[in-house]
């Protein structure tokens, strides 16, 4: 026991160590972010190869790492809703004219809908190119099916969320407070919309002192915010060790190509689609871009949810890409609820990886169901970590794939829904960029000048 607390630790002075180098060589914070999490994906990976299942590992992961990792997601998920209801409400309050409005929220919605459609096309060319799934052995795939079997019958027995006429009632909610305590994002949204609209439509003595109070709270979470950043290397390093304390590397070699598959369609997604857009729609420089959004890149990478990093997401776009405060608050939390590129992606070649596992054979006419459906509970999917795997059984079974399977790709979903995370956050902040461009055009205003 007395060895078992030594190594405990030694683990936690390592992530320490970290803080008196920096009083000596000042690190930007996503640098520190960065450490957090390299360091703790090898000393997960580390203690995992040598030390799997023991008590004090576990022990560790469980009352240590775990425990830190989460007070600094609920940090962050304790800003979400008051960023959400001030961000909008004060966006569309600032945007004014309800004209102006329209038009700028149909070029939202319409790059979100071109952006998703890009990505899951892009994920579709890929897995009937490569089909990853024709070459996984019989006895691999059941033990991935046996190992993970509890995950799945969890999920199907929660069942999916409702897709359909009752999804789009829902989103007007009776009661917004009660939707704010159970973070049913659309229907809070909504509201604020609905609010920051009001607010237009009342004389401007009566809507100024509103306004004022809708700054201040802003401001006020954006001071909570930079408090728990400071946490993030920490929190990044517990997060990242729990899980790969957990799986371990070697369920990456059973679903390598799979995984291959993925990441390389995100990659590409990434730097052609996401770049061709801002560069062609945002007439923005993409490097420029790329050098620009690191800290909301990383979190969102080492927290696995759009929601989390939505205030590192805004406060990037505004200080660092120059995107208005009115078009950053309207834009991002928009997208962090309904632009799920990744997610979008992910799903299509998912589903086709299981189908081509079970041997389903999807006709040209099902993959292009997918590819909608793909789009559509992408926009469902909640921003938080997992939330789209209840969604893609709706789809597997809408086109005859067993929803079952979905066991065979829980042990490599972490890192896939970080990585896609990721790409759902850049996706948002290059539609602000977007969105931004416009308006300045109609405004009159200068272009945005990024500060890299």
């Amino acid at each position: 026991m007395k060895h078992d607390i030594q190594f405990a630790y030694e683990v936690c002075r390592m992530v320490a160590a970290g803080r008196t180098r920096t009083r000596e060589i000042p690190l930007k914070l996503h640098t520190k972010i960065a450490l957090g999490l390299v360091l703790g994906a090898l000393a997960g990976g580390t203690a995992n190869a040598f030390f799997a299942g023991e008590a004090w590992l576990v022990f560790l992961s469980d009352n240590v790492m775990f425990p830190v990792g989460q007070v600094f997601l609920r940090m962050l998920f304790m800003t979400v809703v008051p960023i959400v209801f001030t961000s909008i409400a004060l966006g569309v309050a600032g945007i004014g004219d309800m004209r102006t409005l329209g038009r700028l929220g149909g070029r939202t919605f319409g790059y979100f809908a071109l952006s998703t459609l890009i990505a899951a096309t892009i994920g579709l060319t890929l897995v009937n190119t490569v089909k990853p799934g024709e070459g996984l052995p019989e006895e691999t795939r059941n033990e991935l099916m046996q190992r993970f079997s509890g995950g799945a019958e969890g999920m199907a027995a929660s069942g999916p969320p409702d897709f359909g006429v009752s999804t789009f009632v829902n989103i007007v909610p009776r009661n917004p407070v009660a939707a704010a305590a159970d973070m049913d994002m659309l229907a809070l949204i909504f509201f604020a919309l609905i609010f920051g609209a009001a607010l237009t439509a009342i004389p401007e003595e009566r809507a100024k002192p509103v306004i004022e109070l809708l700054e201040g709270i802003g401001d006020a979470i954006i001071a909570i915010i930079n408090w728990a950043m400071k946490l993030a290397p920490y929190g990044v390093f517990g997060l990242i060790f729990v899980i790969t304390s957990q799986f371990g590397w070697s369920i990456l070699a059973q679903l390598g190509m799979y995984v291959f598959v993925v990441l390389l369609g995100l990659f590409i997604h990434a730097t052609i689609g996401v770049s061709g857009l801002v560069r062609f729609f945002g007439k923005m420089n993409p490097i420029k871009f790329w050098r620009s959004i690191g800290a909301p890149f990383i979190t969102a990478f080492s927290t696995s949810s759009s929601m989390a990093t939505l205030p590192t997401s805004i406060a990037t776009a505004e200080d660092k890409l120059d995107v208005q405060p009115k078009i950053a608050g309207f834009v991002l939390p928009l997208g962090a609820t309904m632009n799920m590129n990744g997610t979008s992606l992910f799903e299509g070649i998912t589903v086709l990886f299981l189908a081509q596992v079970f041997g389903v054979d999807l006709s040209l006419g099902s993959q292009i169901i997918v590819v909608i459906l793909a789009v559509l509970t992408a926009i469902g999917a909640a921003g938080v970590p997992g939330g789209s795997l209840p969604l893609m059984m709706l789809v597997m079974a809408t086109v005859g794939v067993p929803p079952e399977g979905i066991a065979i790709i829980l042990g490599v979903d972490r890192i896939l829904d970080m990585s896609r995370t990721t790409l759902n956050v850049c996706g948002d902040i290059s539609a602000s960029v977007y969105v931004d461009r416009v308006d300045r055009e109609m405004e009159g205003l200068p272009p945005a000048e990024p500060k890299v």
